[in-house]
């Protein structure tokens, strides 16, 4: 009889854990640390390059309540960015990145994927200043674009080929990527 009430009392207290884990703040860090320890696409990103979006199908929230799917960029230059607040590396890049956006904001599609709470995202961006498109997924991250590590970013072409990948900080704002996305933006 012990055994038997030692098992229930175990299988109680693991559903109990369970319900105030997912139903309670700490539910996002939960999520979080889980999605790290379980990911499923550990390819690194630069092996990316040169894939072709094949699903555009991608829902997005944008900060200010409005929504988009990726369906609605299909054809146009777009540079997506995988970032969070809590991010050394992603805090570092920004600079770079919304000067990027600064100069191209009119002739490239950019979408900052935070992987963070609103309000967080909310709080630092005003406290920055910065003039960025800040999204969150309303599902679950494409294959071609989900990798565990953040900053990752990729710049795709009006054809839907992936033209540059990189994971960690990086500086946007220089040379080559503009180059890149002149020579994409006039395709």
């Amino acid at each position: 009889m012990s055994i038997k009430r030692f098992f229930i009392a175990g299988f109680i207290g693991i559903v109990l854990l369970t319900i105030i884990l997912l139903f309670s703040p700490l539910k996002f860090y939960v999520q979080k640390y889980t999605n790290r320890l379980l990911s499923l696409n550990p390819t690194p990103v630069t092996e990316r390059v040169d894939q072709k979006l094949i699903e555009y199908s991608w829902k997005l929230n944008k900060l200010d309540g409005t929504t988009a799917d990726l369906e609605d960029f299909k054809g146009e230059v777009i540079l997506i960015n995988f970032w969070a607040t809590w991010c050394g590396p992603c805090i570092k890049e920004l600079p770079s990145l919304q000067q990027l956006h600064s100069s191209y904001n009119e002739k490239v599609v950019f979408l900052f994927v935070a992987k963070d709470k609103e309000k967080n995202v909310q709080n630092f961006i005003n406290k920055r200043d910065y003039d960025l498109p800040i999204y969150f997924e309303s599902g679950l991250t494409p294959k071609l674009f989900y990798h565990p590590t953040i900053p990752s970013t990729f710049i795709i072409g009006k054809d839907g080929v992936i033209e540059m990948a990189k994971t960690g900080a990086y500086n946007w704002n220089d040379e080559l990527v503009r180059d890149l996305l002149d020579n994409l933006i006039a395709q």
